[in-house]
């Protein structure tokens, strides 16, 4: 089966829904606004690194080899992490990976309510996990506060890093005003911050079940890797009484010493930040201490077919900084809500094509590729 797509691509073409961001001088300042200000502080910690391109070309061989011998590190991966208490499951698609979290969380809540608590994982965007939680009578709390304003105000998604870059502050006031009845907000980032934390301290206490993505899976060790910067992830990997984990098979690296490499270039590329001001690394189960359940879920997706051509598996070494889409003028001026598919911008414009078809891109890709 092929990835999904979101609901934008079954409503509208992307010139349709590009013409309607131009319209929106709201969205286009947001964007720009928030676009700059990533590019700049990026800027800033690239030019202190003198060694960064050393740094690319290292993650780069890494990545390279890595795929060149993906079926080997996955199932060390896989060894190690269930030599160490967790479980590991392989799905191979949308439907699979869906199913297999589904019989999880029942299985696990039995007649208890059935919800979970997320750290923000594109994966289980890709594969659309909350219709699919929803659909089971499981409710699904995005806890990463990008991806809460999302969930909260209805919306979708529209940046690998900063989901709901495309709203200012105020809008975000309207939003938690109305959902989370605090009719006197204001529009302060501390009142905005202590208003998402009260909202999320309450449900990390309740909730038994987490779902988290993963930056990096170590295979000498078994390890998962979660990066953020608000501390929600940490909350999410530690509190729950079970723990699924939904990771695209390419996400798999060799030794924990190439997080040296990778904890480097990914903060800077994607925040503008020298470090991720929380690395979660966790493996198996531990008595007393974490989730006494951990399951990890390696989706392929697609992606095997795409190892199958040398230039098409390029594609699998991104690390989904978002880099891309900071710079891109076409995303700066539609945002990434106009291209209908989970991955916008210049890597999805590659990436949705090779997982899904071409077909919910293809009026996007003859913007700017005419013979395509």
């Amino acid at each position: 089966m092929s990835i999904r797509v979101g609901k934008t691509s079954a409503a509208r073409t992307f010139p349709i829904a590009a013409k309607e961001a131009l319209g929106n001088a709201q969205l286009r300042r947001n964007v720009h606004h928030a676009t700059d200000v990533i590019r700049n502080k990026r800027a800033l910690r690239v030019e202190e690194m003198p060694d960064w391109q050393q740094l690319r070309d290292s993650a780069s061989a890494i990545k390279q080899h890595t795929l060149a011998h993906l079926d080997f590190y996955l199932e060390e991966f896989s060894r190690n992490c269930e030599s160490s208490g967790g479980k590991v499951h392989w799905a191979r698609d949308a439907d699979e990976a869906n199913a297999i979290a589904v019989k999880l969380i029942c299985e696990f809540a039995g007649d208890a309510p059935q919800e979970v608590i997320k750290v923000k994982t594109m994966t289980s965007d890709e594969v659309q996990m909350n219709v699919a939680l929803e659909a089971a009578d499981i409710t699904p709390i995005e806890t990463d506060l990008a991806d809460m304003i999302v969930q909260l105000g209805h919306d979708e998604p529209s940046h690998i890093v900063v989901p709901a870059l495309h709203k200012n502050r105020v809008e975000i006031r309207d939003i938690f005003r109305r959902e989370m009845n605090l009719p006197e907000l204001t529009e302060q980032p501390e009142d905005l911050t202590a208003a998402a934390r009260r909202y999320l301290r309450e449900r990390f206490l309740r909730t038994k079940i987490g779902i988290s993505g993963a930056n990096f899976l170590v295979a000498e060790t078994g390890a998962v890797c979660v990066v953020e910067s608000e501390g929600n992830g940490r909350m999410c990997v530690t509190l729950p009484e079970m723990l699924v984990t939904l990771v695209g098979i390419e996400k798999v690296i060799p030794k924990s010493q190439d997080l040296e490499v990778f904890l480097q270039l990914l903060p800077r590329s994607a925040t503008g930040e020298r470090m991720n001001p929380y690395n979660s690394l966790w493996s198996g189960v531990t008595i007393g201490d974490g989730p006494r359940e951990f399951h990890v879920i390696l989706l392929d997706n697609g992606r095997t077919k795409l190892l199958e051509d040398e230039l098409e598996r390029e594609t699998l070494q991104c690390i989904r900084c978002g880099a891309c889409l900071n710079a891109c003028p076409v995303y700066r001026e539609t945002g990434g809500l106009a291209y209908g598919s989970i991955y916008s911008g210049p890597i999805g414009a590659i990436l949705s094509p090779q997982l899904q078809s071409l077909a919910p891109t293809l009026d996007a890709l003859e913007l700017s590729c005419p013979d395509v």
